[in-house]
């Protein structure tokens, strides 16, 4: 038991395409934060307004993932963690780059709450990351790069959102003439994480392996076209004559009847469904509860905190202000020094995941360091 434990490595390579897939949630949801507030603004909505639509506007993405994370469980469990983790990458790109080319809050509203409500990856990921790593002392390690790609994705999304809104008026002489973007400002961000989009959904198509155990064996027709690429672009090359089979010509030369009847398979028992009841165990409860109070507090935070650095500076007075909590203005911060900022906060929360929080996780534990936080 211990030489086989001993020999048991991490699959690095699905793992990193899972990462990449992952890495698209905080992109999409932290890279309006830096030019949110001026995006409402543009709409029409009077200052004093901004923060109560602002908050409209970013809660309707996560609402909308929760209601509709049972039903892509589900979907994921009949058809395939994998086609169902695509289509996820696919609707968030399309509805990243209609998001930018909204023209009035109602369309944005909407547009946000599809893009919540058309991925529900975050499950689905977790899912696929436990079926991949079933050694049970390599899934700490496995489960940690979650985390920390969500981090780096807070570092990547508000630098994007706030260095490359507006472009016709931050970079005049690259932009300025380019009338796409003096209608729709906040578009040039979205067309650029449309890039990783198609990066991610391309290497879960042709390189990602379903880890569903009623689909392992089924033909994936992505898999075999990332084989063949994966031939052509080796180093060295075989010649004609002596390359390896392909998939085509394997498809072309098949029998149509086997000479030999393969033995069947046992028939894999069906799991019976796991009850609503001992899914909430108290534990499970707990559990939930205390993260849910954790996120609320969390992005409650990051929302307001951009409307606070976007809103003007005003002077204080005696009639506006009252310590701790009554105050007026903000810091009056563009996009791309609210952008700067959350890059700021985003580098720092990943040298804490990855430096500090282990450490200390290995010292106290995890129930300890979790009351802490």
């Amino acid at each position: 038991m211990t030489k086989n434990t001993s020999k048991a490595k991490l699959p690095v390579q699905q793992l990193a395409i899972l990462a990449v897939a992952r890495f698209a949630e905080p992109l999409a949801y932290t890279s309006v934060w830096p030019y949110l507030p001026e995006m409402i603004r543009g709409f029409g909505v009077k200052r004093d307004q901004v923060a109560k639509w602002a908050g409209v506007t970013s809660s309707v993405f996560s609402v909308c993932q929760s209601i509709t994370a049972v039903p892509w469980g589900r979907a994921s469990d009949r058809f395939g963690r994998k086609p169902v983790l695509i289509l996820g990458l696919l609707s968030t790109m399309i509805c990243f780059i209609v998001w930018g080319m909204s023209t009035s809050l109602a369309m944005a509203i909407t547009v946000r709450a599809i893009m919540g409500g058309g991925n529900g990856n975050v499950g689905i990921i977790r899912t696929m990351v436990a079926e991949m790593v079933t050694e049970k002392e390599l899934q700490p390690r496995a489960f940690s790069i979650m985390p920390l790609v969500w981090s780096l994705g807070s570092v990547v999304g508000p630098a994007f959102g706030g260095f490359f809104a507006q472009p016709a008026k931050q970079f005049p002489n690259v932009f300025g003439n380019i009338e796409l973007f003096k209608k729709f400002p906040y578009l040039l961000p979205n067309l650029l994480a449309t890039i990783f989009f198609l990066i991610s959904a391309a290497s879960a198509t042709f390189f990602l392996r379903e880890t569903l155990a009623d689909k392992k064996e089924h033909k994936d027709w992505g898999l075999l076209v990332g084989e063949r690429l994966t031939r052509l672009f080796r180093r060295k090359p075989q010649l004609i004559s002596q390359r390896r089979r392909s998939f085509v010509d394997g498809e072309a030369t098949a029998p149509l009847v086997p000479s030999i009847v393969a033995p069947k398979k046992a028939a894999t028992p069906k799991k019976e469904s796991t009850g609503m009841a001992e899914v909430f165990s108290y534990q499970t409860t707990i559990n939930l509860i205390s993260y849910t109070f954790l996120a609320f507090h969390s992005v409650a935070y990051d929302q307001n905190i951009t409307v606070f650095l976007d809103y003007p500076v005003i002077p204080r007075t005696p009639e506006n202000t009252k310590f701790p909590f009554y105050f007026t203005g903000g810091f009056g911060l563009s996009s791309g020094n609210i952008g700067t900022l959350f890059t700021i906060y985003g580098v720092t929360c990943g040298l804490i995941q990855f430096l500090i929080y282990p450490p200390l996780v290995n010292r106290y534990g995890v129930l300890n360091c979790f009351k802490v936080v």
